[in-house]
């Protein structure tokens, strides 16, 4: 009995973390061959894992079994020096779905959900599990103000906080 429990609870802690959030949904005809390549983060919710970060980028590329691989890179301003992770994506639902889940430590994933997308795929507003997570990224290192602030205004009405935005900085060549 004591197993049974422990397998249900983890098992509920593993689909809470690739759960959406309420009144997010996910773009359809997502092209992830479209989607590989680097983007920079343009906002973040701020999280420990990215605590004090700058010059924030994600690169995606495929992966042999299928999924997509992500190395996620940022300068840590105080220790001065780049700070690097490389995790693995996997589409929850179907590949025209921008619902992935991503791990960064073993057998533990998260959502990342692709809440809206540029048609020419050169900006994306993401999401993870819950509210506390969101990013705004685009192709390149600054963004079109009016399109950072549209981005900015539909994650207010989906319910985040976006006061408590963080507008990263690319100030560092990343070679």
């Amino acid at each position: 009995m004591k197993t049974l429990l422990l397998v249900l609870l983890a098992g509920l802690i593993l689909t809470a973390c690739t759960s959406k959030p309420e009144n997010v949904e996910p773009v359809t005809d997502f092209d992830a061959q479209q989607y590989l390549g680097k983007w920079y983060e343009i906002a973040r919710l701020d999280h420990s894992f990215e605590e004090g970060l700058s010059n924030v980028t994600a690169t995606y590329s495929k992966r042999d079994d299928g999924g997509i691989k992500v190395v996620n890179r940022g300068f840590n301003d105080e220790e001065g020096q780049w700070d690097e992770a490389e995790g693995k994506a996997y589409f929850v639902k179907d590949e025209q779905t921008g619902w992935l889940k991503v791990s960064f430590f073993g057998p533990f994933y998260a959502s990342y959900i692709v809440a809206d997308l540029d048609k020419n795929y050169q900006w994306s507003l993401v999401t993870g599990p819950d509210k506390d997570y969101l990013w705004i990224l685009a192709r390149q290192p600054e963004m079109d103000d009016s399109q950072r602030s549209a981005l900015v205004q539909k994650a207010a009405s989906l319910g985040y906080d976006t006061d408590a935005l963080i507008f990263v900085k690319h100030d560092r060549n990343q070679n």
